[in-house]
């Protein structure tokens, strides 16, 4: 298919590429009627030029935004694979939240393990065990400064290890204690002055904790087909470590939490996972938004190279206007110390003017004249 030179230079590559995908094979008689369908397409999707393109953004995300439910995704079985959506989500997006309430990565394989092999033993050795998960009781005495750790056979089965894997990780790992193997059964002798019941018990507590295997952070996993491949689905996330694994696709497997794939990834990439997680919870709630709205609430919350919530510790807080900040929580605060250090309000954005009944100075990317002409 030859695109005319015209359009080529005209309209995006990406465009031209979706284009060539979706039509295929088409007579040229057809070929020309849509070339000039996809140049008015393109056309009248663009914004006009001083457009206020923030307050539509706002609007379109903010009046669909108060329809949404409270809503609350539950993987039947498993008490920690929860998954936040609705309008909690949203707001934990567009806060830019440190510590969100259902952390979760989605892990794609490469082949052949996309195809269902091996998938549940993949699964298992992703999840973090710990000595807890592989132990069927613990055992204190007193008299002797022991802890007795009866292991389970069969979970040490199902997770493909061996007594002997757990008594060494739990020698690597524990200072001054002694640690012993006696069939399916370890011994540790406590080897300090301090042997009170108080004590011994602590020490009990943190071994159950003790990291045996698997990526640390990731509590659950649950292997799921989705569009024809397994894709392993976690409660917790440890995005680093995952990418380190050989069978993982590294170019689809992502995190859910901002400032892990910012670590990880850069900002870019959190731009995106702005974008696609915005986007996902307004389809799921059967809201129609444009993408470009996303995009630019995206671009706002990351031009910065750093990722700032629409939020007073945020992009509200970088605001020059001393009304601006005190129309969005807080009002007070923000007055007093405007009056204190002597700030001037030169009104130049939305808020203010509306706060003082003014037209408002919308199309700010209009180009202005330098000089008045007599």
């Amino acid at each position: 298919m030859k695109i005319p030179k015209k359009l080529s230079k005209k309209i995006p590559k990406k465009i031209i590429e979706d284009f060539k995908k979706e039509v295929g094979n088409v007579p040229e008689s057809k070929l020309k009627k849509l070339f000039v369908d996809l140049e008015k397409s393109y056309d009248d999707s663009k914004v006009e030029p001083g457009e206020s393109v923030g307050l539509i953004s706002a609007e379109s995300l903010g009046e669909p935004g108060t329809q949404m439910t409270l809503d609350t995704k539950h993987f039947a079985g498993f008490s920690e694979m929860d998954l936040s959506s609705g309008l909690p989500r949203v707001i934990e997006v567009l806060d830019g939240r440190k510590t969100i309430k259902t952390p979760s990565m989605e892990i794609y394989l490469k082949s052949p393990y996309n195809k269902g092999k091996d998938v549940k033993k993949l699964a298992l050795s992703i999840k973090e065990l710990k000595l807890e998960d592989v132990s069927s009781e613990f055992l204190i005495s007193v008299v002797d400064s022991v802890i007795e750790v009866i292991l389970n056979p069969a979970k040490l089965k199902e997770f493909h290890l061996k007594s002997s894997d757990v008594e060494k990780t739990i020698k690597k790992s524990t200072k001054g204690i002694v640690v012993q193997l006696k069939d399916d059964k370890l011994i540790l002798k406590i080897k300090t002055k301090d042997e009170s019941l108080n004590f011994i018990y602590k020490i009990k507590e943190k071994l159950k904790k003790t990291y045996i295997s698997g990526i640390k952070g990731i509590r659950q996993v649950l292997p799921v087909k989705v569009d024809g491949e397994f894709v392993i689905k976690t409660s917790g996330i440890n995005l680093a470590g995952v990418l380190q694994l050989k069978f993982v696709d590294t170019e689809r497997t992502y995190s859910n939490d901002l400032y892990e794939v910012a670590e990880v990834l850069g900002v870019e990439a959190v731009r995106q996972l702005i974008i696609t997680e915005a986007s996902k919870v307004f389809e799921s709630q059967g809201i129609s938004v444009n993408v470009r709205h996303f995009m630019l609430v995206a671009d706002t919350m990351t031009h910065s190279g750093k990722v700032k919530g629409i939020t007073r510790y945020g992009i509200v807080s970088e605001k020059a206007s001393v009304l601006a900040r005190a129309s969005f929580e807080t009002p007070i605060k923000h007055i007093i110390e405007a009056s204190l250090l002597g700030e001037k309000d030169k009104l130049n954005s939305v808020i203010e003017n509306v706060m003082l009944n003014q037209p408002v100075p919308v199309g700010t990317g209009l180009p202005g004249l330098v000089t008045k002409i007599k």
